[in-house]
């Protein structure tokens, strides 16, 4: 579900110190140097994992008392699933982002987080800057250059070196080891196929484009990602800013171009590739899917979206949905439980009360 978000004007002067810094880096956001597998600036990743926090949706503009709740789980890792900031009212301008990122940066629970928490982050089209937009939006190179400055990537992050912001990071030993693939779901989309039936039941702004020449991850990013899938790795959590297996609704999703879908499943299987699940956002709801398809194993999914402003009257079909949506603002936690070789998923409100919870066993990701 997507919502236009008009932004308040305020002055850079007025922000908290340090912002200074980020705005003379994003100058230099373009370093070309050593290919490197770097996160972002902040504390080190971690040897192992135990507990991940996921989210997105995130209006800088709005209280976020969320932060507070995500802290008290003490995750190891912290994953930023998209819309991070909002920017996209039309006509875009670099300075709205830039004031975005700032408001954002002066959040004091955001900012604890990402002093004290290993993160890592991907944008999706409101942090891109435009509303469900794609490989046509023409700022998309100096929102990069943004993105990359805000979050302090390394001057030789390979993201920096390439067309997008995909990037893969392992954790772990072998036994334990977590992948943590970024998918950039927004440089290199096609145009959708616009729905004949606006705000219908299952078309409500989108229909199914059987088209082949159209894209959602361009043909270098998909070459990259069965490099990835065929790594060594017991879980892959993959990222994508817009849902996957999710089914049943006209939004935003990899059901727009379902050849793209299929090669996704396909790539899966080709691979051998084990242990994945999809973390998706964009949605302001939250949700468990589970596949239903003649894969080597069904593919899971966790939506996890509205961390300031859930969609809270949301009310779809879910046929491959798990459950009742999560319709409060939340976060999710994905929790590694080694010696029983289980994984759990679940998603806390901005008080820490427990929403839903949904386990799977290592062996049924085979």
């Amino acid at each position: 579900m997507k919502r236009r978000h008009l932004l308040k004007t305020f002055s850079l002067s007025a922000l908290v110190g340090g912002m200074s810094s980020w705005v003379s880096n994003l100058a230099h956001a373009q370093d070309k140097t050593s290919v490197t597998a770097s996160a972002t600036a902040g504390p080190e990743l971690p040897q192992k994992i135990q507990r991940i926090a996921f989210g997105s949706c995130i209006d800088q503009n709005k209280p976020q008392p969320i932060w507070r709740a995500i802290l008290a789980t003490k995750p190891d890792l912290f994953i930023f699933g998209g819309d991070n900031v909002y920017a996209s009212r039309p006509p875009w301008h670099l300075d709205q982002l830039q004031k975005a990122y700032a408001t954002q940066a002066a959040q004091e629970g955001f900012a604890q987080l990402r002093r004290e928490v290993p993160h890592m982050a991907i944008w999706d089209d409101h942090d891109m800057g435009q509303n469900d937009g794609g490989a046509g939006f023409a700022h998309k190179q100096v929102a990069k250059d943004a993105f990359m400055a805000f979050w302090e990537l390394p001057a030789n992050d390979t993201r920096r070196q390439r067309e997008g912001l995909y990037q893969a990071f392992q954790i772990g030993p072998l036994g334990q080891r977590v992948q943590i693939i970024l998918l950039d779901t927004r440089w290199f989309k096609s145009e959708p196929k616009v729905t004949d039936d606006r705000n219908a039941p299952g078309k409500e702004r989108y229909v199914p484009d059987t088209d082949p020449k159209k894209t959602m991850l361009g043909a270098a990013q998909w070459q990259w990602l069965e490099m990835q899938l065929k790594q060594a790795a017991d879980v892959r959590l993959i990222v994508s800013g817009i849902q996957v297996v999710a089914d049943g609704h006209g939004w935003e999703s990899w059901g727009n171009f379902p050849h793209e879908l299929e090669k996704m499943r396909q790539l899966v299987q080709k691979t051998q590739a084990k242990g994945v699940i999809f973390l998706s956002g964009d949605r302001h709801i939250g949700a468990v899917y589970k596949s239903k398809t003649n894969t080597n194993y069904p593919l899971y999914e966790l939506t996890s979206s509205g961390m300031t402003h859930a969609w809270a009257n949301a009310n779809e079909a879910g046929p491959n949905r798990l459950g009742q949506l999560v319709t409060q603002n939340h976060f999710a936690l994905i929790d590694f439980n080694w010696p029983q070789k289980q994984i759990q998923l679940g998603f806390q409100n901005t008080q820490g009360e427990w929403l839903k919870r949904q386990s799977i066993d290592l062996s049924e990701l085979q």
